[in-house]
């Protein structure tokens, strides 16, 4: 039997006058998880821009009209852009042309796709805007290194003569993509940095 008052713990598992139980070991923070959600719409940004491309290839031969809509405001046409967007360098030599246009765009891609891995800054937003413009980058970078005569562009919208254009250069999927994409980032930058200048 135990004498009266002794508690029943064992000499090791008492705790001396003065003494704290030992705290659990805390484990290192491991590496923070990267939201995948905004690269998988840049995925599917990529493919719907592939899938658009490859219809408009097969099913209306190049430089026609193959749809036409609102008394001509929009039109679905075929046409290849050797150059970048509104045809900008499509002059160039091909041996410079295809290089710059390639390569150059790649390594770009490229440090976004660090720089979103490794930034911990970015809002839900900035992430969602980079995952579209990597994926509109990467499907007109694919047109320029699998289709010899050029990006394919196939939205034409009547502009009214504002600008001097009767119609607004020819674009794609992946050009909206980045468009959009780009004017929500710099949005969002920018009133970002008005918050930071007001707490300061």
């Amino acid at each position: 039997m135990d004498q009266q008052g002794q508690t029943g713990t064992t000499p090791n598992e008492t705790i001396r006058a003065g003494e704290t139980s030992p705290k659990p070991k805390k484990e290192p923070p491991g590496r923070p998880k990267v939201p995948a959600l905004p690269l998988i719409i840049g995925g599917v940004v990529f493919l719907l821009d592939q899938i658009s491309k490859i219809l408009v290839v097969r099913l209306i031969p190049p430089r026609t009209v193959g749809l036409a809509l609102f008394n001509d405001f929009i039109r679905i046409i075929h046409v290849r852009n050797p150059g970048i967007a509104f045809s900008l360098g499509n002059t160039l030599p091909e041996f410079i042309r295809r290089p710059v246009f390639i390569v150059l765009p790649l390594l770009l891609l490229g440090a976004m796709v660090v720089y979103y891995v490794r930034s911990q800054d970015l809002s839900r937003l900035q992430r969602f805007a980079l995952g579209g413009i990597l994926g509109g980058g990467l499907g007109n970078i694919a047109d320029r290194i699998f289709r010899p005569l050029g990006v394919v562009d196939f939205l034409d919208f009547k502009f009214f003569g504002l600008l001097g254009m009767e119609r607004w250069p020819t674009f794609n999927l992946a050009d909206s993509a980045v468009v959009v994409s780009t004017f929500l980032l710099i949005i969002s930058l920018a009133i970002e940095t008005r918050l930071r200048g007001r707490e300061k």
